[in-house]
C-alpha cells in the first residue's frame, strides 16, 4: 500500500510539473492579458508568439520542453529511488518503472493541456510533449522534431507541423527497439496532441488556418 501512494505522488508530481502556466503567466508579466482571451485561446507558444512576439515565444517554448522533460527525469529518479527501499515492498522493478515513467510522462503532457492553475485549459502540449520524447528516447524526439521543423519551413503552419511531428513520433517508436510502455506512452500521447488540434484541422480543410506570425481568425 505505501508503494502505491508513493507512486501516485510520483504521477502527482510529474503533473504539476506539466501544469506550470508558462504562456499564461507570460501574458500576465509582458502585457497584462490573458492568454485564454487573445488570439486563439490557447496558452501555448504559438499564440504567445502572436500575441507576445518571438522572444516570450521562444522563452516559453523552452519553459515548456523543460517541463515535459523535467516529468520523465523526476519519475526515472524517483521510481528508482522507491524501488531501492529495503522497507518498502515493491513490486517486479524492471517490469514496473517503464510502464510508471511512461504514466509520469502522460501526467505532464495532460497537466500542460489541462492545467489546475487555468481551470484544467491550458495549451494543445506540443511542446511539452516533445520534451517528453527527448528524454525519454532522443532518436525519437529528434526525429519529431526533424518532422516539425521540415513541414513548418514548407508550409509556415505550427498546427500541421505539431500533429505530423506527433504522427513521426508515433512511427519511430513503432520502428525502434523501445519498451512497450513507451510504445504506449507515445502513441497515447500522440492521438492526444493531434485530438488537442480539432479545431485547427477544422481550419485546414477550409484553408482558413493561419500561418506563422498571422493573427488566428
Amino acid at each position: 500500500m505505501v508503494f502505491w501512494i508513493a507512486g501516485a505522488t510520483g504521477l502527482a508530481v510529474a503533473y504539476l510539473l506539466g501544469s506550470i502556466p508558462s504562456g499564461y503567466l507570460a501574458g500576465r508579466l509582458l502585457k497584462g492579458v490573458d492568454l485564454r482571451e487573445q488570439g486563439s485561446g490557447s496558452t501555448g507558444a504559438t499564440n504567445v508568439l502572436r500575441t507576445l512576439g518571438p522572444w516570450p515565444a521562444l522563452a516559453v517554448l523552452l519553459v515548456d520542453l523543460a517541463k515535459g522533460a523535467a516529468a520523465i527525469v523526476f519519475a526515472r529518479w524517483f521510481y528508482a529511488w522507491l524501488c531501492a527501499l529495503p522497507s518498502i515492498a515493491t513490486p517486479d522493478p524492471q517490469m514496473l518503472t517503464p510502464w510508471a515513467v511512461a504514466l509520469s510522462g502522460l501526467a505532464g503532457v495532460l497537466g500542460h493541456s489541462r492545467s489546475m492553475w487555468l481551470g484544467v485549459k491550458g495549451g494543445k502540449s506540443a511542446a511539452t510533449g516533445l520534451g517528453v520524447l527527448l528524454a525519454l528516447s532522443w532518436p525519437v524526439g529528434v526525429g519529431a522534431a526533424a518532422a516539425f521543423g521540415l513541414v513548418l519551413a514548407a508550409t509556415r503552419i505550427v498546427s500541421l507541423s505539431s500533429m505530423l511531428g506527433a504522427v513521426t513520433a508515433i512511427g519511430l517508436i513503432c520502428a525502434l527497439e523501445q519498451p512497450t510502455a513507451y510504445r504506449v506512452l507515445v502513441i497515447a500521447g500522440g492521438v492526444y496532441v493531434v485530438a488537442r488540434h480539432r479545431a485547427n484541422i477544422g481550419r485546414l480543410l477550409a484553408g482558413t488556418e493561419p500561418r506563422m506570425g498571422r493573427s488566428a481568425p
